[in-house]
Parts: structure tokens; C-alpha cells; sequence
């Protein structure tokens, strides 16, 4: 691909960070005893550390490189319900009651990210944008009008459809067939959201340790040895919150996490009058296609977001940038030589049931696998897992106890990636 499709200036980084660098904490050395140690930096490392430090106890976090390296400052900013999988498919697997308990968690979790950063007082552009999530065929509109007009009781959210020919009010494309829009979805920028709640927990007492990653966790009497390059800590307890960066330090976790590349690029800055054409209600946009897109306007309106999967296998952002703008190019026509200045790569976790995870195994607290929608739902469950090593009883969540499958010889290389995204791309080639 000829390097003029990239800007002069073009950074292999993500845009959020031109705005919030990577925080250069000064180096330190992890104390020698702690009643908490957090392994992982991101949102759900961070929101349990503000919890536990809160509290009074003493409270150390670790990260292998600098705070906030991993998605919680690579991912596109938006926020859903975050639960996949529906009503009917979550009874059968749980009965009804656990489903709506587990449905209604997500529904309080975008409520809750709302109310924290308002108390908190955080400064990091959120606001209640809406999502439209558009149709990528006919029948994929139908059962999206389905969806809405069936909505279950007691778990209706705001919605509804948008038809073909009302489309361009949402977005400026004719490539879809529609969509539906959820009012109350939301958008923020991560990386300011991830430096607020640092600082917040820097000042609740807990030491943040960057660029020291965990080596072992063995079990000592009543706590934990975590060694670290830089020495051991004794611990009362132990979380780990590395979601799609979980390695071999956890060999449990990591056969149950699924680590999948998700690439962003930034375009150059757009003219004012293109933008107000192609997201003239500065939506957060997602699509039906199993193998999504997700792409909203950057919070100054200035530039187009735009990520996917793109790639077979993980990729260079370099590589994957090309292929993301001839994506975005076939939905919005105008771009075809507008030029990429960032491009980037986050890895997210998924599940095997598609179901965000929450727990203790062996003793250690662990939550993960929030399956591409962690902005919410890995700042609420990283809150409830602060609750949950301090004992309280609002720690409960309907996660608690779900098994938390894995697949017989899977050790977290994930093999079967590839044929998966084939079959996919073929299936939404074929959708009517």
C-alpha cells in the first residue's frame, strides 16, 4: 500500500494518547508487604484499587509496562449494556432468573459508569451520544425491528428503528439497510477517563507500580508471595485484572480468556461541513456483521475513529491501517483519499460463553472477558471486585459462580481464530 495513504506526521499509536501520554510515574520499588496486590493497570485493576484503597488497606498495582498501556487506552470510547448474548439464549443456558439478573447487570452498568463520572467529577468528554447500530441487510433489519418491538418485560431499553429511508439522518452512508438506535448508549475518551481514575487512586493511597510485572504467585500461609523482577510482596490478597493480556502467569485464566486484536485507525482532520454530512448526530455507530465495525467522530468532531477486525491473524497496525480504510471508504465514499494519521491495535478478551467473568480461583480474585464492550463493563465489575475482596455484600454480582469454560487442549493461542473469522465473513457476505 503506497505510504501517501498516510499522513506526514502519521504515529503507529493510538490518537488517544496525543492528548494523554502514557503517565511517567516515577520508578519505585513495590513495598515488601501489602493487604492488596492488583496485577494490571487498566479499568478493571483501577476501579478495584479505588475501592480496596478507599477502604484503608494498603493497596499495590502492578503493570508489565507503562499504566494503562493495554486496552483501557486503545479502545474506541464507547459504551453499551454490554451483554451479548439474549434473553432466550442466556434461559437456556441459566434458567430464567439468572438471565435477567445477568441482563439487568448491564443495564446497570451503563447507568453506573454515568453516575461515577459525574460524582467523580471526571473531565474526559462523556456524554450520552447514542448508538445507531445499522443493518448490514434487509433481513437484518427485519429481526433488528423484531428485537425492538419484542422487547422482554421488565427489560426494555430506549430504542428503535430507523428505516432505509431515514438513514441519512443518523449517518451520511447508503451502504446499510437501516438500523435501530439505542438511545442511552454513551461515549467517552478512554484515555482521559483511565488518567482521571489514576489520579484518584494515586491519591486514595494505593502505589502504583509501572513497568514491573508479576512472575509468579505462589501461596504463603494465610496470603501470597508475588515476586516481581524487582522483588516479592507478601500479600493478603491478590487480583488479577489483565483481561486480553492475561499470559502465563495465570494458566487457569488464560485457557478461559480468548486475547483478540482489535484495530483502530484516526483520519486526518476533516473538513467541518464533511463531518456534519457523514455523523450529523455525533452517534457512536456499530453494525449487524459478525465480524464489526465500530466508528464514531472523534470528540472535537475534527476526525472519523474507525475499528474492526481486519486481518486473519494479528497483524501490524501499519498493515491493518490500509484495510480499515478501505472499509470505512466503501461506507462513506467521500474518504476514498482521506489520509490515516494514527493507527493501532488493542487485544480484548473474549469468552467462550460470550459472558464477562468475575471470581476467585485458588484464592486470587479475578475479573475479565468483557468480549469488546469493557469500557463499562470492566470499570463496573472492577468496582464489584473491590466490594468483593472487602467482604461487602454489594460485592454480589449474577456472574458470581458462572462456570467459566474453557476448551479441551486450549491454552490460550487462539488457533481456531483464523477459520472463525473466515466463516463469518462468509456468513455476512451471504445475509439477506
Amino acid at each position: 500500500m503506497s505510504s501517501e495513504l498516510f499522513t506526514a506526521d502519521f504515529k503507529a499509536a493510538p490518537y488517544w494518547w496525543d492528548g494523554v501520554p502514557r503517565p511517567e510515574l516515577a520508578p519505585s520499588e513495590p513495598p515488601k508487604q501489602a493487604d492488596v496486590v492488583i496485577v494490571g493497570s487498566g479499568y478493571t485493576g483501577l476501579h478495584a484499587a479505588l475501592q480496596i484503597a478507599r477502604s484503608g488497606r494498603s493497596t499495590v498495582v502492578l503493570d508489565a509496562e507503562a499504566a494503562g498501556f493495554g486496552c483501557s487506552t486503545r479502545n474506541g470510547g464507547q459504551i453499551s449494556t454490554s451483554i451479548k448474548p439474549g434473553l432466550a439464549e442466556l434461559t437456556r443456558r441459566h434458567g430464567e432468573a439468572r438471565a435477567v439478573a445477568i441482563l439487568q447487570e448491564g443495564r446497570r452498568s451503563l447507568k453506573w459508569i454515568g453516575a461515577f463520572i459525574r460524582d467523580e467529577g471526571l473531565d474526559c468528554d462523556f456524554r450520552v451520544a447514542g448508538r445507531f447500530h445499522a443493518a448490514h441487510s434487509p433481513g437484518q433489519y427485519e429481526e433488528l425491528a423484531r428485537q425492538v418491538d419484542n422487547q422482554p418485560k421488565g427489560l426494555a431499553v430506549a430504542c428503535h428503528v430507523v428505516p432505509r429511508a431515514e438513514q441519512r439522518d443518523e449517518i451520511g452512508s447508503d451502504l446499510y439497510h437501516g438500523g435501530a438506535l439505542y438511545a442511552e448508549h454513551a461515549s467517552l475518551d478512554p484515555a482521559r477517563y483511565h488518567q482521571g481514575l489514576l489520579e484518584r487512586v494515586m491519591v486514595a493511597g494505593a502505589e502504583l507500580v509501572p513497568f514491573c510485572p508479576a512472575t509468579a504467585i505462589t501461596r504463603s500461609g494465610q496470603g501470597f508471595v508475588v515476586e516481581t523482577p524487582r522483588g516479592t510482596i507478601q500479600a493478603r490478597d491478590v487480583v488479577v485484572a489483565t483481561n486480553g493480556y492475561t499470559g502465563p502467569l495465570t494458566g487457569w485464566l488464560r485457557r478461559r480468556v480468548i486475547p483478540i486484536g482489535s484495530y483502530m485507525i484516526a483520519t486526518e482532520p476533516l473538513d467541518p461541513a464533511l463531518m456534519d454530512r457523514l455523523m450529523p448526530r455525533n452517534r457512536i455507530v456499530s453494525d449487524t456483521r459478525k465480524v464489526v465495525y465500530y466508528y464514531r467522530a472523534s470528540p472535537d468532531r475534527r476526525r472519523i475513529l474507525f475499528g474492526g477486525r481486519v486481518s486473519l491473524s494479528e497483524t501490524d497496525p501499519r498493515r491493518s491501517g490500509p484495510k480499515l480504510h478501505a472499509d470505512l471508504s466503501a461506507i462513506f465514499p467521500e474518504l476514498a483519499t482521506t489520509r490515516i494519521s494514527h493507527s493501532w491495535c488493542g487485544f480484548v478478551a473474549y469468552t467462550f460463553d460470550e459472558l464477562a467473568h468475575i471470581g476467585r480461583h485458588d484464592g486470587i480474585h479475578y475479573a475479565m472477558g468483557y468480549c469488546g464492550s469493557g469500557v463499562g463493563m470492566a470499570s463496573y465489575l472492577g468496582m464489584r471486585l473491590g466490594q468483593q475482596v472487602l467482604g461487602l455484600p454489594e460485592g454480589a454480582t449474577a456472574f458470581d459462580g458462572l462456570p467459566f469454560q474453557t476448551r479441551p487442549f486450549y491454552s490460550g493461542n487462539p488457533w481456531f481464530l483464523a477459520p472463525s473469522v473466515l466463516f463469518y465473513r462468509w456468513r455476512d457476505r451471504l445475509a439477506r
